[in-house]
């Protein structure tokens, strides 16, 4: 009668709709734990499951419950790994689960201590996985703040926490012992793990004993809280909490309402406290508590320890469930151990509540499948399959130790998910071996990792580098305009006898030729002067064939003069006779303004009669050659000079230009008292610094890196233009390519594995700098890169990786470059004995122009470097090819006036 009336009673509660929830959790669209572990889950830990070749010793703790475990796992291969374990239990005393978060500690690092004298290895640094199996939320693998505390803990002074940080802290206080925690796990992550290594379709971790969660592996486009959309992530679900927000309370009974009430944290964790075997002691204490009450049971007394919470113990449901005289023994000596006096009916009485309560676990193993399957129909809708063939490890008390749950739960996901084929795994060795597992490769993951950050930090500049630069930069400007260090100096300094800009009179037809990479362009400027003055042009570009880049100077030459004739036929000017200004790039020596005699090719230039010839004649002779037209060369400038004076057109200020493109140079006004190569000393001078040879005497080699050294060996003229080779386009993406080279050859980057196209010299161009570091650029297209470059099967982290490089070079080329007009500008101001210097910079070049972080960083460099000066950046629309043009109009009304 009294079994009957509980079944009545009981089953009324548990059976109302269970059979619609379970169906109900399977239907479309209801993502109720799809949330908890997407949308609103924040419980992370990325982690491959994957072991390569790890060896060693690693040290695991797993503190789950009032029972925690320490072990060294030791991991050994001999062409096949394995894995040998020593572990120790040791207790948490109730009082310390509930005092304050610095008694835990203390007490986690005692017991750790003690494991690791036993074991004689307390002198030893190794690295630590810790399994900690409460809900946290990760934002890397090392790192985990307790958002609440589960399972009768409420340490104070930990919810908000970093774990690992306060483990550390009670470490250190020690002094006695020192390890390396590499990762912190949940226990469930660590199931998953430990099942993982010896099933590789194992991507499901599920617990079912104190406590009940569950993981997997989700895919990355999916997880809006974390960067990067390829591949998978492992996430934590913390499922106990699922029907916090109501959604089982149609099934909870009265006693799950006082079992909840009666918790340190009530309204949270309901799933967790319906299921798990924490709460099943006290489910058949509080039926007990009201039998007696209703006068059912023990003659309607109660005793204390009866009304006691916690005083029936989980362990004592399964002792007196068993359907023998044992189960009845084990119940008369429980009861007599509450105080009770019960009679032989009381024990079969208690019994039955036992197995009531225990069969009660089993049927909501319903609820637990339910839960299961939803998180296998998102595995398998992610992967797109039909059929999902997948592996779940489990653990936990309830699940290995309940006679029925294992088979009710197998039984029930099999039937709510026909479509995939789950094996279930018990967990033999617990999560421990999950954390050492973890550990073994997060261990491996960060010496890696520290490698490429050591390798990267030999490209990173800091602030004290950066001065001796800038310093170094003003003592080699100052040789170079010495008349007798000249000749040894790397930056040249070459006058170029541009000594006026425009005063708005200049009017005319000009033509230009700007010529310093593959591309060049003629063009035609119109300078209208007066009240409407204003500068037209028309211009046309022209490549210049690698063969005749490489081939001679007449060949070169002529090539040019057929461009300039093909663009006077486009004009309508054929046959035109009009002054010319002639912007060459290359380092030219000028004893007047229209002659420029080349010192040597730079930007992978080499056509052979030109080096210490007159540019300007060796066209003049092409056009004569030509016989179709005749030209005036006028003037020969630089890019930068050309640079400077478009800018300066339009702001008087500007008087400094640079260019950071293919190449990279910079010139400036220049007191005519310091340039020692001209006569003269009133008045000011443009100098071409030619400043992409600073570094060739030597004075970079303490900022350069095996990367650099690897460039400037394969360049067309090596030990030359060493400051050129650390900022410029034709030059970053080569040093990019030689960093991922060795980073790959190391085994930090594509799994080891390199394509045959990366391999080859110029193929990682500079351009895909600036792509890839394009805020709006996502990953995906990153790998797109990588996949043009043969690296078909790069991942995520690999492109993260590679951003990464991206990033440094060209940072440290945008410092440089920031540095050295630094040195630049300050010069100006000490020339004319300013306390503070407000000045233009005329800019160009494609690196400036196109890269999304040059620029921002070159000017924050220069600020800090040169805080006296106050430097605007103007970016150069027009080109240098306009400059030019005015050069030749100023120098043509100069002219016309000495006439």
């Amino acid at each position: 009668m009294i079994a009957s009336h509980l079944l009545a009673y009981y089953f009324t509660e548990l059976h109302h709709d269970h059979v619609q929830r379970v169906s109900m959790l399977q239907q479309p669209g209801y993502q109720r734990l799809h949330g908890i572990s997407t949308s609103s889950g924040r419980w992370m830990n990325k982690f491959a499951l994957v072991l390569f070749a790890e060896t060693g010793d690693f040290l695991a703790l797993d503190l789950g419950g009032t029972n925690f475990r320490v072990l060294l796992v030791r991991v050994s291969s001999n062409g096949k790994q394995k894995v040998e374990m020593e572990n120790q239990i040791y207790a948490i005393p109730e009082n310390i689960m509930r005092g304050s978060g610095t008694e835990l500690f203390d007490h986690i690092a005692e017991c750790l201590a003690n494991f690791l004298e036993k074991l004689g290895i307390k002198d030893k640094k190794l690295p630590l996985g810790f399994t900690f199996s409460f809900p946290c939320q990760q934002t890397k693998l090392d790192e985990s703040f307790l958002v609440s505390w589960t399972k009768g803990f409420k340490a104070s002074g930990v919810e908000g926490r970093d774990v690992v940080g306060l483990l550390r802290k009670a470490i250190k206080k020690r002094g006695d012992f020192d390890i390396d925690i590499v990762a912190v796990i949940n226990d469930t992550v660590g199931t998953m793990m430990t099942c993982g290594y010896d099933d590789h379709h194992c991507e499901i971790g599920l617990i079912v004993g104190t406590g009940t969660n569950a993981c997997y592996m989700e895919e990355m486009r999916h997880l809006e809280l974390v960067d990067g959309d390829e591949g998978r992530m492992c996430v934590n679900m913390e499922w106990g909490a699922f029907g916090d927000d109501g959604a089982l309370d149609d099934i909870r009974t009265e006693f799950d309402r006082e079992i909840d009430a009666g918790s340190l944290n009530p309204g949270k964790q309901l799933f967790e406290k319906m299921i798990s075997g924490m709460y099943m002691g006290e489910l058949v204490r509080l039926i007990l508590v009201k039998m007696a009450k209703d006068g059912l049971l023990f003659q309607g007394h109660t005793t204390p320890d009866l009304l006691t919470t916690g005083h029936f113990q989980t362990s004592f449901v399964s002792a007196i469930e068993n359907k023998n005289s044992e189960g009845l023994l084990r119940a008369e000596q429980v009861l007599r151990g509450l105080g009770l006096d019960s009679s032989p009916e009381d024990c079969v009485a208690v019994q039955r509540v036992c197995q009531i309560v225990s069969t009660r676990a089993a049927h909501l193993s319903h609820l637990c499948a339910a839960a299961l399957a939803a998180v296998l129909r998102q595995i398998r809708d992610n992967k797109a399959t039909e059929r999902l063939r997948t592996t779940v490890g489990v653990d936990g008390s309830v699940y290995k130790n309940h006679p029925q749950f294992a088979r009710r739960l197998n039984k029930m996901v099999r039937l709510l998910v026909p479509d995939c084929d789950v094996r279930f795994l018990r967990s033999e060795d617990g999560s421990g071996k999950g954390a050492a597992m973890v550990t073994a490769v997060a261990y491996r993951l960060a010496k890696q990792h520290a490698e490429r950050q050591r390798i990267l930090d030999s490209l990173r500049l800091d602030r004290d580098q950066l001065l001796e630069v800038k310093r170094r930069m003003e003592e080699e400007m100052k040789r170079g305009l010495a008349e007798k260090a000249h000749t040894t100096a790397a930056v040249k300094m070459l006058p170029t006898f541009v000594r006026a800009t425009p005063d708005g009179t200049e009017r005319g037809d000009f033509l230009a030729l700007d010529l310093g990479g593959t591309n060049f362009r003629v063009l035609l400027v119109r300078v209208r002067s007066g009240k409407r003055r204003s500068v037209e042009m028309h211009n046309k570009i022209y490549t210049i064939p690698q063969d005749i880049t490489q081939g001679t100077g007449e060949e070169l030459f002529d090539h040019i003069v057929h461009c300039i004739a093909d663009f006077l036929e486009y004009m309508g000017m054929k046959g035109a006779s009009l002054p010319l200004g002639f912007t060459f790039s290359f380092p030219c020596h000028q004893t007047r303004l229209d002659q420029g005699i080349l010192i040597k090719w730079t930007k992978g230039f080499k056509a052979s009669g030109c080096e210490g010839e007159d540019v300007a004649t060796l066209l003049k002779d092409a056009i004569h050659r030509s016989e179709e037209f005749e030209l005036d060369v006028v003037a020969v400038v630089n890019d930068t000079v050309g640079t400077m004076m478009t800018c300066g057109y339009e702001d008087p200020q500007c008087e400094v230009g640079l260019i950071v493109g293919t190449g990279t140079n910079a010139c400036y006004m220049e007191e005519m008292s310091n340039v020692e190569l001209v006569d003269g000393d009133e008045g000011r001078m443009c100098v071409n610094m030619e400043w992409g040879a600073f570094g060739d005497r030597g004075e970079l080699d303490d900022v350069c890196t095996e990367f650099d050294r690897a460039v400037d060996d394969q360049s067309t003229y090596p030990g030359k233009q060493r400051y050129e080779k650390m900022i410029s386009g034709m030059y970053l993406g080569e040093i990019v390519r030689n960093v991922l080279l060795d980073f790959t050859a190391k085994g930090l980057l594509f799994r080891g594995k390199l394509s045959e196209r990366l391999k080859t010299r110029g193929i990682f161009e500079t351009k895909f700098l600036s792509q890839i570091e394009s805020d709006r650029l996502a990953l995906r297209q990153v790998r797109s890169i990588l996949q043009h470059l043969g690296l078909t099967s790069s991942t995520c982290d690999d492109s993260i990786l590679v951003k990464e490089v991206c990033s440094v070079v060209s940072k440290r080329a945008a410092q440089l470059c920031g540095a050295g007009l630094a040195a630049v500008v300050d010069k100006i101001r000490l020339n004319r004995d300013l306390e503070k210097l407000s000045i233009t910079v005329g800019v160009d070049g494609t690196l400036y122009k196109l890269h999304p972080h040059f620029a921002s960083i070159m000017r924050e460099t220069l600020r800090d470097l040169a805080p006296d000066c106050e430097v605007t950046l103007v970016q150069s629309e027009d080109g240098s090819g306009k400059g030019a043009a005015l050069i030749t109009a100023v120098a043509c009304r100069l002219r016309d006036a000495r006439k």
